[in-house]
């Protein structure tokens, strides 16, 4: 069973599935067609990706304009924030932070054109993300995280980055 809650963004889901606890420690299902037919339609995940990241680590902020997808943290703590970067959304140019983390659950489904990033709050991150289509390079948008047009709240003032992150330059 799953918990699914709208966001402030257009078409963004924010899903919590049903944890059991017990002497021996955690179980939790992170997905099952069923269940998630009914949040997301009939999407064919086509590929699934993995980060691990140390504390500092900022991935992102990228999104393309053909790519659903499914995201959670399995081990760690992160901050995310999804950027709506459609220019026909009524959200357009607004953006969500999320607390995601090993102990939560979370899950956020995240629409063609939303920008996905996360943080490394913990020592250790891993980022688990489920996508629709395969990853075609120079098809990807980055917002730079610093970006004073969308005066992102970052819980860190000078991440760890890649020069793609640095630079911050749509593509």
């Amino acid at each position: 069973m799953i918990q699914v809650r709208e966001t402030s963004l257009a078409g963004v889901m924010e899903i919590v599935p049903d944890v059991f606890t017990d002497h021996r420690g955690r179980y939790v299902e992170l997905f099952d067609t069923e269940a998630y037919a009914e949040v997301a339609g009939e999407i064919e995940w086509v590929q699934d990706d993995l980060s691990v990241s140390k504390k500092g680590v900022l991935r992102g902020i990228h999104g393309d304009y053909e790519t659903t997808k499914l995201v959670t943290v399995l081990h760690g703590e992160g901050y995310a924030i999804l950027a709506d970067n459609r220019e026909e959304s009524p959200t357009y140019r607004r953006w969500e932070a999320f607390e995601l983390s090993g102990e939560n659950r979370r899950q956020l489904l995240i629409p063609k054109g939303v920008g996905n990033s996360v943080l490394a709050l913990s020592e250790v991150l891993v980022y688990f993300y489920k996508q629709d289509s395969h990853y075609v390079p120079g098809r990807q948008f980055t917002i730079a995280w610093n970006d004073p047009a969308w005066n992102f709240a970052w819980p860190v003032d000078d991440p760890i980055l890649s020069e793609r992150d640095r630079r911050g330059c749509y593509a």
